[in-house]
C-alpha cells in the first residue's frame, strides 16, 4: 500500500474513534458545563455536537461535568484529539501544496523507480508484486490516463508521479540516493538512453542497476557501445520473447524430430526477426530450412544480416506479401516441402486476427505441422480454439513476464 494510501487510511480511523468517543458519551449521560441541554437532546443534536468538535473542540460547550467516569474519558479525549487532527490535516495540505514531491518522498527509501505506464511497464508490475508485494514503488509517467493512474495506485500500491524524466532537477526530487533500481521502460527510445545519462550523472552509484528498454532493435545495436548502454543493461521485449519461445518451445520439438527441421517465420517485424537470430544461437544444428514470409522481407533481412552478422547456418528461401494471400503459400510450396515433414510455422505478424486464421487453415492441410500463432495479450478465447486444434498460442505480453530475469525484481 502507498504512502499516501495509508496516511489517508489512519486519518478516518482516528476521525471516526474520535467522533464515536464524543459521541457514545454524551449518549451514556455526560452533560456540559456550558450546555446542561445537551444531555436531554435527541440523538441527532448529540451527532452534530459530536461533529463540531473538530472545529471548535469543546470551546463552545464547556467542560464534561456529570456523567460516568469512564464516558467523561472518553469525551476528554474527543475534546483534545478532534481538534489536533483536524489542525494536523490542515498543516499537511499546505505542506504538500508548497513542496508536493519531498512530502510525498519523505519517507521512500529502497524503492524501485519505474518511467512509463504502458503494457510493458504493468506487465513488469504483475511479475514484480508476484515477488515482491511491500516493495515501495515510484512510477514516473510524462501523461497518464486517470483510469490507468487509477490501476497503477490500488491494484500495484505504487507512487505516481507525472513529470519528464529527463529533467535534471525533477530527477533530483526522487531519492534516487535511496533507490534500489531504475527501470526506464517507456516508449521513447532515445528520452529512456538521456534519462539513463542524467541519473548515472547524478547518481553513479545506480550503474548496472538501470534497465533500459528500447522499442528499436536496431538503435539498441547502435548504441550498444555507448558508455551509457555499457554501464545499463539494455533489452528489447520481443528479444526477450523470441528467446523465451525458441527455449521452451522449439527446442524440444528440433529434439524429438530425426531429421533436419524446416521453419516458416511468417512475418516478419521485430519479433520474426529476433525468433530468426534466437535459432542461430540455439538451434543451428538442427534446422534444414528457413523459409521467412513478410512484406518488405528482403530489404529487413538484409538489414538483420548486416547488424547480426548473421551465418549462412541453413537453406533461406524469402518471400515477400502477406500471410494472408494465397499466393505466397503457393510460391513457398514450390520450394520447400511442408507435406513430408514435421514443420515449424510461426505465424508472428501484428495482426492477431491473420495469425489465428491463417493458423487454423494451416493445421487442417499440415496436420503434422507444428503451428504457432502470435498475439500480444493473453486470449483465454485463442489458447481454448488452439487446444482443440493443437494449435500453440503464444503471447508476446505473457512470454515477456514469465521471463524476467529475477534480478530485476529484486531491490
Amino acid at each position: 500500500m502507498s504512502l499516501l494510501t495509508l496516511n489517508y487510511s489512519w486519518r478516518w480511523s482516528a476521525a471516526v474513534v474520535f467522533f464515536l468517543c464524543a459521541f457514545l458519551a454524551l449518549m451514556m449521560g455526560v452533560s456540559l458545563s456550558e450546555r446542561p441541554d445537551v444531555q436531554t437532546a435527541d440523538m441527532l443534536t448529540k451527532a452534530y455536537y459530536s461533529l463540531g468538535l473538530f472545529v471548535m473542540g469543546g470551546l463552545d460547550l464547556g467542560t464534561p461535568v456529570d456523567g460516568p467516569l469512564v464516558a467523561r474519558l472518553m469525551l476528554w479525549l474527543s475534546y483534545f484529539g478532534s481538534p489536533m487532527l483536524a489542525a494536523s490535516t490542515i498543516i499537511e495540505a499546505v505542506i504538500k501544496t508548497i513542496s508536493p514531491y519531498k512530502w510525498h518522498f519523505r519517507r521512500i527509501s529502497n524503492h524501485i523507480v519505474v518511467s512509463g505506464s504502458d503494457e510493458l511497464t504493468i506487465t513488469y508490475l504483475k511479475q514484480l508484486r508476484l515477488l515482491q508485494p511491500k516493495v515501495a514503488l515510484l512510477i514516473i509517467c510524462d501523461e497518464i490516463s486517470p483510469i490507468r493512474e487509477e490501476e497503477l495506485k490500488r491494484r500495484y500500491h505504487a507512487t505516481v508521479i507525472t513529470g519528464d524524466i529527463t529533467r535534471s532537477y525533477f530527477l533530483s526530487k526522487l531519492f534516487l540516493h535511496k533507490a534500489k533500481k531504475v527501470l526506464l521502460l517507456g516508449k521513447d527510445n532515445f528520452q529512456n538512453y538521456e534519462a539513463a545519462h542524467k541519473i548515472l550523472e547524478l547518481q553513479p552509484s545506480l550503474a548496472g542497476k538501470i534497465i533500459i528498454h528500447c522499442n528499436s532493435i536496431r538503435f539498441m545495436r547502435s548504441m550498444a557501445d555507448s558508455l551509457v548502454a555499457q554501464q545499463c543493461i539494455n533489452f528489447n521485449a520481443y528479444q526477450l520473447a523470441a528467446s523465451a519461445l525458441v527455449q521452451q518451445h522449439l527446442i524440444s520439438h528440433f529434439i524429438q524430430t530425426v531429421p533436419k527441421d524446416v521453419v516458416v517465420i511468417a512475418g516478419f517485424g521485430l519479433f520474426g526477426q529476433t525468433i530468426l537470430e534466437e535459432l542461430q544461437h540455439y538451434a543451428q544444428q538442427e534446422i534444414d530450412t528457413i523459409a521467412i514470409i513478410g512484406i518488405d522481407a528482403k530489404r529487413r533481412i538484409q538489414v538483420v544480416d548486416e547488424q547480426r552478422q548473421l551465418a549462412n547456418f541453413c537453406h533461406r528461401e524469402i518471400f515477400e506479401g502477406n500471410i494472408s494471400h494465397p499466393e505466397v503459400w503457393q510460391q513457398l510450396r514450390s520450394k520447400v516441402d511442408l507435406t513430408n515433414t514435421q514443420p515449424i510455422i510461426i505465424l508472428c505478424t501484428d495482426s492477431v486476427e491473420d495469425n489465428f486464421r491463417t493458423s487454423l487453415w494451416l493445421k487442417n492441410k499440415y496436420p503434422d505441422s507444428m503451428v504457432i500463432a502470435r498475439s500480444y495479450l493473453p486470449s483465454k478465447f485463442a489458447e481454448n480454439v488452439g487446444e482443440q486444434y493443437n494449435i500453440l498460442n503464444v503471447s508476446i505480453n505473457q512470454l515477456v513476464k514469465d521471463n524476467f530475469p529475477i534480478e530485476w525484481m529484486t531491490p
